[in-house]
């Protein structure tokens, strides 16, 4: 373990710790937000109560952006003066507007040893040489990514994205053994090694560090990466940038993401009647984190819209005690099918269930403004797979998505390599308004 002394304290232990943080987060609030004294009104002169969370209101995304509106470029709910800040970031704006996040070099060091005991809970070790995908810009996952696999020791080779034959180049050159990138980064470099005749078992890496979608709790999906490059593949990546780039990962005795920031973050649970659930195995619902430690732009019961189930509390086989859990999907990615609610991931699951059909890649088409009445999904044939097959391959597809996503599917079926693939984020749903 990277920080052996935090992740292995009971709970008990670690939320007398989170009350300790707490205490002096809010003292910090008190003193230096507009946002949140006018949010809270009265209720920020209370006394610091993790206990008392749940009697104040929840922090919205939208909230954020019309802060930044009203005072461009960190918005009136930075707490620190403006010469504090000594990064600034870019949400990746999938869902709005970007926010513009700024980090002091107390947050920096926070991410990057957060960030750092994920990556090492997944497998990074020192001595790894490790070649870092992701695009170095104004988003996150670039420079504090970087900054959290340098942190667990390992040497990073700070590669971006693009120019795919000088990668491969490059990792033969340079004996890398660990490749960190998004999860369908790798279907691109098959392609590529596809068309020069080339095994991706060639290059030896051991381990595939994976965030940035979603699609990794899916076993037939890591089983598929793992077959065909011969790596250990972990979702070594979960996080937001507005919270921290990464708090949670797998390690290698369970699908399940390991939560690693008890000491930076209080999380809770909300069900669909908007209750808070205790962190409990089985209680699933909407993720809400509290900042403990933030510097300039800490966020109170933050809806971050990622639904998620507790699946243990238990010391895990490798030793940590945080709570594990698996993400379901988005409040904001889903979309309503006769009645039935369904997420992508849920539909992934059903084409990644038969690599005998389809290579994986897949995208869902939303036309209108919906409801729907049954999911519209192109999907990629299996490389293999002869065309005469097909017919019985969509009914075959239709099946499995029926199965994991319970609604109805219409599926059209596409050559191998036809869809375009990506060295950035893959968005899996297409929208076409009428």
């Amino acid at each position: 373990m990277l920080h052996p002394d935090f992740e292995t304290l009971p709970d008990d232990r670690v939320r007398w710790l989170q009350n300790d943080l707490w205490t002096e987060q809010w003292s910090h609030l008190r003193a230096g937000s507009r946002f949140y004294a006018e949010k809270f009104g009265a209720q920020l002169s209370h006394p610091a109560s993790l206990d008392g969370l749940q009697e104040l209101p929840f922090t919205e995304k939208d909230e954020l952006r019309q802060s930044q509106e009203r005072e461009y470029p960190f918005g009136d709910y930075i707490t620190c003066g403006t010469d504090k800040p000594v990064r600034l970031h870019m949400t990746s704006g999938t869902t709005g507007r970007p926010l513009q996040l700024a980090n002091s070099q107390r947050d920096v060091a926070l991410v990057a040893r957060i960030g750092g005991r994920a990556m090492f809970a997944s497998g990074l070790r020192p001595g790894d040489r490790v070649i870092h995908c992701l695009n170095y810009c104004m988003w996150t996952g670039g420079v504090t990514d970087h900054l959290a696999l340098e942190a667990a020791g390992a040497c990073v080779i700070p590669f971006g994205v693009g120019n795919t034959q000088k990668l491969l180049d490059t990792i033969t050159d340079l004996g890398i053994n660990a490749i960190s990138c998004t999860p369908s980064y790798p279907a691109l470099l098959e392609k590529v090694l596809r068309e020069q005749g080339q095994s991706p078992r060639d290059f030896g890496l051991r381990l595939g560090l994976f965030g940035g979608e979603a699609g990794l709790d899916n076993l037939e999906f890591r089983d598929a990466m793992e077959g065909v490059w011969g790596f250990g593949v972990r979702n070594a990546n979960y996080g937001m940038s507005e919270i921290l780039s990464n708090f949670a990962s797998q390690c290698e005795h369970t699908n399940d993401l390991h939560f690693h920031g008890g000491d930076a973050l209080f999380t809770e649970i909300l069900d669909a009647q908007g209750s808070s659930l205790p962190i409990k195995e089985g209680n699933s619902g909407e993720l809400v984190c509290t900042h403990l430690q933030k510097e300039c732009q800490p966020l109170v019961r933050y809806r971050t819209r990622d639904v998620i189930t507790v699946t243990g509390t238990g010391t895990c086989g490798c030793g940590r005690t945080s709570w594990r859990f698996r993400v379901t999907g988005r409040t904001d990615d889903m979309f309503n099918v006769r009645g039935i609610n369904v997420f992508p991931s849920a539909v992934q699951k059903g084409v990644m269930s038969r690599p005998d059909l389809a290579s994986g890649q897949f995208r869902i088409v939303l036309d209108g403004p919906g409801p729907w009445d049954r999911i519209k999904i192109k999907v990629e044939a299996a490389p293999n797979l002869p065309e005469q097959e097909w017919a019985n391959a969509v009914r075959e597809l239709e099946l499995a998505v029926r199965q994991h996503a319970g609604a109805s599917a219409e599926v059209t079926l596409l050559p191998p390599d036809s869809l375009p693939r990506t060295d950035g984020k893959t968005t899996l749903i297409e929208r076409h308004p009428k």
